[in-house]
């Protein structure tokens, strides 16, 4: 657990009193910390949460044209499916279950690759992987890089504040952030340039993937629809990214307890099952936290899983070798007991 409490860059605030209780900040030293931790200029160990945002920034002009120029009710429509359910339900296939949580495993690289550049690019493997191990080891308490208690914008800016790993990691500790990576395929930098660039990711090859993956999925649009289909796509993946950045602190209740009965049945922490993320996606969170490593999180009839329907799709296709799916391990848990 010592690894996971310091393998993240902790904020100016810190993560808790000398008492051990949550540091609850103010929104001005959220907003500074945000700002500081995307500043390039004052430290180039930043480069990965400025790059992040970044993207976001360049998804503007997409989401201008969109909105003033494109917008019609097939666009919407179209714009609705790729943001919510097809960005939505990749994030919870690809960063989720597979990088983070290794509930299954590709035949090959291929199929690896072929599924991670599924859609466009937005959300680096390294802030979303390594941070998502301590939010389930630190879940709700001290330390948990969106702990909702804390407020919205502690989680909404958490993939700048909170996320980003240590920038002074031992050589041991280091191995074991590439152990965590080792699955998404992002080369890794060595010890050496960790040290120099303050991330696993390599900012050349990062930036280098960032350009291929959207001069293809804009190249594939285009030729498809036309500017209107490739900006009303791209402009749907810049709205998923600011709703990605909401998820965690609807997820956990807005840091309250809102569990319901028959619903969700983990009470170790304030995650709790949505309709809205489950059926676009299949996040059920509250399943998910009871079963973190299983491939579905859709256990009960009416909890769509989309997400475990690509994989078990893939599975039969062959380009998935072998998963977990914890469903009857839940059931006899928690239905069949009270039947």
């Amino acid at each position: 657990m010592a690894f996971l409490d310091n393998v993240l860059q902790p904020p100016s605030y810190g993560w808790k009193t000398d008492d051990g209780q949550l540091v609850q900040p103010e929104g001005r030293h959220i907003f500074k910390e945000f700002f500081c931790r995307l500043n390039v200029f004052r430290d180039k160990k930043n480069w990965l949460p400025f790059f992040s945002w970044f993207k976001l920034l360049c998804l503007l002009p997409f989401f201008l044209l969109f909105l003033f120029k494109f917008l019609s009710p097939l666009t919407a429509l179209y714009a609705f499916i790729y943001g919510m359910m097809v960005m939505g339900t990749h994030g919870t296939i690809w960063y989720h279950r597979y990088c983070t949580h290794n509930a299954f495993k590709f035949r090959n690289n291929f199929w690896r690759l072929f599924t991670q550049q599924l859609t466009i690019s937005i959300i680096p493997e390294e802030i979303y992987v390594v941070s998502h191990h301590v939010h389930h080891a630190r879940s709700d308490q001290p330390g948990d890089p969106y702990n909702a208690e804390a407020g919205f914008w502690y989680c909404f800016l958490a993939d700048v504040n909170h996320q980003p790993i240590a920038k002074n990691l031992s050589e041991a500790d280091y191995e074991r952030v590439k152990r965590l990576m080792i699955r998404t395929g992002v080369r890794g930098n060595t010890y050496r340039q960790y040290r120099y660039w303050g991330s696993y990711a390599h900012p050349v090859r990062a930036v280098t993937a960032w350009l291929l993956n959207w001069s293809f999925w804009y190249l594939v649009f285009y030729l498809t629809g036309g500017n209107q289909l490739a900006c009303t796509l791209f402009a749907a993946a810049g709205i998923w990214a600011v709703g990605v950045r909401m998820f965690n602190y609807d997820g956990h209740g807005h840091g309250k307890n809102r569990h319901k009965e028959g619903v969700d049945y983990n009470r170790d922490d304030k995650s709790i099952n949505q309709l809205w993320p489950g059926l676009v996606a299949g996040e059920w969170h509250n399943n998910h936290h009871l079963y973190p490593k299983s491939a579905r999180s859709g256990f009960k009839a009416y909890q769509v899983d989309m997400a475990w329907q690509y994989i078990r799709l893939m599975h039969w296709l062959g380009a998935i070798r072998s998963y977990r799916d914890d469903k009857k391990a839940f059931v006899a848990k928690y239905i069949d007991v009270n039947t």
